[in-house]
């Protein structure tokens, strides 16, 4: 029994090491591949399509930053794991949808027809005005649909009165 064990030890062992002779070949033909490719690149810089990033990415985190800076690989290994950081940030921020929801078409047309109809009520009068008509909106946000539409502040619209209005 203990005669197998020891063969058994023996046989794993040989066969571990032609495994990393084999690796090792591997890796140095990929390392001269990457060589010879940098040289015929020279200057140039490479165009990688957003596929092929993620793919150097997440190959690249999962070697890590001390075996990258070993090889000559045709991006930075700092570059490579930016692009990783990248990847992370838009898994987690892009996870629910697509963020805040946007304003309601109905508020942003009260807003414009406040605006129009009250020309001198500014962003603050108008967030009271909807507030209520039970619409809960932050000045900020009327102040956005205001410049969207092209609606000046209050100041300058209550500068431009039209005929019609002064009659």
């Amino acid at each position: 029994m203990r005669h197998a064990l020891t063969l058994r030890f023996l046989i794993s062992s040989a066969l571990a090491g032609c495994l990393n002779r084999e690796q090792q070949s591997v890796l140095d033909d990929l390392k001269e591949e990457n060589r010879v490719l940098k040289e015929q690149l020279g200057t140039k810089k490479l165009r990688l399509t957003d596929a092929q990033r993620r793919r150097f990415a997440a190959k690249g985190w999962e070697i890590g930053r001390r075996l990258l800076g070993e090889y000559a690989t045709i991006v930075t290994p700092d570059t490579l794991l930016r692009w990783h950081r990248k990847l992370i940030s838009k898994k987690w921020t892009n996870a629910a949808g697509g963020g805040r929801p946007g304003v309601l078409k109905k508020i942003e047309e009260l807003v414009v027809q406040m605006s129009q109809d009250n020309p001198s009520w500014g962003y603050r009068r108008i967030q009271g005005a909807l507030k209520k008509l039970g619409h809960v909106v932050v000045h900020i946000t009327v102040k956005r649909i205001l410049v969207n539409h092209g609606i000046e502040p209050a100041p300058e619209r209550g500068k431009k009165t039209t005929w019609s209005q002064f009659r």
